[in-house]
Parts: C-alpha cells; structure tokens; sequence
C-alpha cells in the first residue's frame, strides 16, 4: 500500500485504499518526482547502466509503478532499441507521464496499461525486464506480486527492484538557530511512521523461485542546482508539517516554519549549505532455472 509520503517513483500501489486522499495529493507528488528526476539524473542513470550490464539489450520492458515516468524514460534512454509498457493505476500519473512520452517523441515505443496490480495482474508474457522501483512495498502481497513476476519474465529475463533506503536529506546538523539535528529527528518520526518501510526482498524473491543476481547499494549527494535543492527541501518539510506536526516538539515546529517562511531570514531559499543526500538499494534476479 502507498503510505502518504510516497516518494521516488510515483508508485500507483494505493490499490483501492483511501483513493480521495491519494488523488489530492498527486498534482504535488507529480511535481516532486519530476523535481528528483532533475536533481537526481546522474545517480539513477548509474542505476540504470548497472541494469544494463545485467541485461545488456532487452527488447521489452515492464515499469511496474511508473509514475510520472523517470523509470520508463531513464529505461528508453539507456535501452534504446526496447519497448517499454509503463503500469500504474493512476490515470492521472498515467496522463502526466503520456505527456513526457509525447514530448519526448517516444510514443512508437511506449505504451501505458492502468492497473491494480493487487486486484489483477496484466496479461504480459516473455518479458525480457521489469522493473520496480519505489513500488514493490506498496504491494498488499508482495510475494503474489514476485510469484507473478516470476511467471512473466522471459528465460533469462531480468527483475531490478529499487527502493530508497531513506528519504533525501537537505539540512546541515546545526541550523544556525533551533536545536541541532532537527533532520534527523525528522527521520526518526518518519520511521516511526513507517514511511517507506521495505524489507530486504532477496529473500521474497528467492521464495518466489527467483535467483540474486546481485544486490547494490548506490548513494548520492549534491549540492549543485541551490533553487531546485530548496524547493525539494521546502517539498518534503511542509508534508512533514502537515502530516507528523503532532508528533514533533514546539521547538521543531517553529524551526520548521522559519525554514519555510519564503519572507523571513532562516528562509530555505536564503540558505547556501543545503544538499541532497541519501542511498538506494537495488536488487537484480532471474527466474530460476
């Protein structure tokens, strides 16, 4: 199930639950993903060119979850002769990423198939690479989920599954003003929260019959592109606001606020030692022989 953070790729695996919640919220999702596909290009085209090396040139692919489609437009890019189905069953998420797909002049190989994949799972067979990012612990059962994906993977076809180990951090320990590591208090609310909360999926995917090809962590951090780096800072600390504001102390709120006040002089937008830093982990397997 998609918990109401809901980061990297936008992950359509909702699947049914608080379906008026979830759509309010996906104009800013949208804008959030596409903003990390900005700042984060270099880190997930790095994801992208370790999956090639495990499945250098597949003919099809399958984004399950694609969202506004980093995952799919990263997939055409760096899989050039590949065509690519982007799953999801969000028409909304679906309508933003035809647009990309569009714009980008891909539609002779994209298509888009909107589905509950807890409900029903798509009619697609021999399919060289699915790829899963940011998705598979939305799932409501995630080993159906893995069995099935097993069932459609071409021999010798690829599954890289991407989860974010946390969520991007922004801040500096020591603000200036307020008590040290507010972020890291942040990160703990959220954990307690279970933001997304995944497990480690090798052993899912060995029950499901599937091999380990390889498990990697990659991490990123940068500093460059300040304006885009505050507005994804500005992003994340106002949906903390909304959503754990009554889990944090008085101090933290107000610091909370200064940050987010566009006006005032602790303003996110006045700062210069913001960065984006974090970690993903991927996972790569093939059906069992």
């Amino acid at each position: 199930m998609r918990t109401e953070h809901s980061r990297g790729h936008h992950h359509g695996h909702q699947q049914g639950r608080h379906n008026e919640d979830q759509q309010s919220h996906e104009p800013g999702l949208a804008e959030t993903l596409d903003l990390d596909a900005l700042l984060l290009h270099e880190h997930l085209q790095e994801i992208f060119d370790w999956t090639a090396k495990h499945q250098p040139a597949p003919g099809t692919i399958v984004d399950l979850g694609a969202g506004t489609g980093t995952g799919t437009l990263g997939l055409t890019r760096t899989f050039p002769q590949a065509s690519v189905v982007a799953v999801d069953q969000s028409e909304f998420m679906l309508a933003h990423l035809a647009s990309a797909v569009e714009k980008n002049q891909l539609s002779d190989r994209v298509s888009t198939l909107q589905v509950d994949l807890d409900a029903t799972w798509p009619e697609l067979a021999d399919i060289d690479l699915i790829w899963a990012a940011s998705s598979m612990h939305h799932m409501s059962d995630p080993a159906n989920i893995l069995s099935q994906i097993g069932k459609t993977l071409a021999p010798g076809g690829l599954l890289v599954v991407v989860e974010m180990d946390t969520l991007p951090r922004h801040l500096p320990d020591d603000l200036g003003f307020g008590a040290p590591g507010l972020e890291q208090r942040l990160h703990d609310a959220v954990a307690i929260a279970g933001w997304n909360a995944h497990p480690n999926w090798a052993p899912a995917i060995r029950e499901a019959g599937m091999e380990i090809a390889e498990q990697r962590t990659f991490t990123y951090g940068t500093d460059e592109n300040r304006e885009l780096i505050a507005h994804n800072a500005q992003t994340f600390l106002s949906r903390m606001r909304t959503s754990l504001g009554d889990t944090l102390s008085a101090e933290d709120l107000a610091t909370i606020d200064q940050l987010l006040d566009p006006h005032g002089p602790q303003s996110l937008t006045r700062r210069t030692d913001l960065s984006m830093r974090g970690s993903r982990t991927v996972w790569a397997a093939r059906p069992g022989r």
